[in-house]
């Protein structure tokens, strides 16, 4: 399974040497790495990664979430808690067939400290989270072990379903011309634009959409900017909210 293993912000390099050795125990070897406040390649990140140095060495390095999701096509966030807005976490078990069926899928990991933020889990379509006992604090390691076990035990189970669905970089292009599309018909405001593009992500996301459909979808967005803006070129319309005037 071509699995990404991706860490948002690390601070501790033995944290990221040990999630480099879980990797290699269950046979992911694509580590990306966003914004890290520490060397990679630290004498201790090395030390912990033991016979994974070569996957830690050859590990990328990304300015941001989206630009080291990019290239998948389904993401998956982990979190220990549940967010308003967003989701309720699910037991990694439950989406093992969205995993196995993903041609380019990606586990997302937070900082050791405070786990992901709501902006990097709206730009995963679903999230993990290891259930255990009231103590649910788990160190970055231990979660990259517990999770790619689970994900890459699926690889002997046949597919739910056989379906390539568009890049993360095709999504997030699609839901910024939603959200221009939206401002441009007055459909939100920039108080609500933020709660209610969440809710648009979470129905998008759950169809799974293919590379063509996404495309479908942003020519009817451009199709309505072109209405919009020729029907006020025309005086046909009083502006943003307002009746229409002949």
């Amino acid at each position: 399974m071509n699995l990404a293993v991706v860490l948002v912000s690390p601070k501790t390099p033995g944290n990221i040497g040990a999630a480099a050795r879980a990797m290699l125990n269950m046979g992911a070897s694509d580590l990306r790495i966003v914004a890290p406040r520490c060397d990679p390649l630290d004498s201790q990140a090395v030390a912990m990664a033991v016979h994974a140095a070569d996957l830690l060495r050859s590990a990328r390095i990304y300015p941001t979430l989206r630009e080291a999701l990019a290239d998948r096509d389904v993401s998956v966030g982990t979190s220990a808690r549940l967010r308003a807005d967003l989701p309720p976490p699910r037991h990694p078990a439950q989406v093992r067939p969205l995993v196995r069926a993903a041609a380019a899928p990606a586990l997302v990991f937070g900082p050791e400290e405070t786990g992901l933020v709501n902006s990097d889990l709206e730009q995963c379509q679903v999230t993990v989270r290891v259930p255990t006992a009231e103590y649910a604090s788990l160190n970055l390691a231990q979660a990259v072990l517990l999770v790619c076990y689970e994900f890459l035990q699926a690889q002997d189970e046949p597919p739910a379903y056989d379906r390539k669905t568009a890049t993360r970089e095709e999504m997030e292009a699609m839901y910024g011309h939603l959200h221009e599309t939206m401002e441009l018909i007055g459909y939100t405001d920039a108080v609500r634009a933020r709660h209610t593009l969440r809710l648009w992500r979470a129905m998008l996301d759950r169809s799974l959409m293919s590379s063509a459909e996404s495309r479908l979808f942003r020519g009817f967005l451009r199709q309505v900017k072109w209405k919009v803006e020729d029907a006020a070129r025309r005086g046909t319309v009083a502006g943003r909210g307002g009746d229409a005037a002949e």
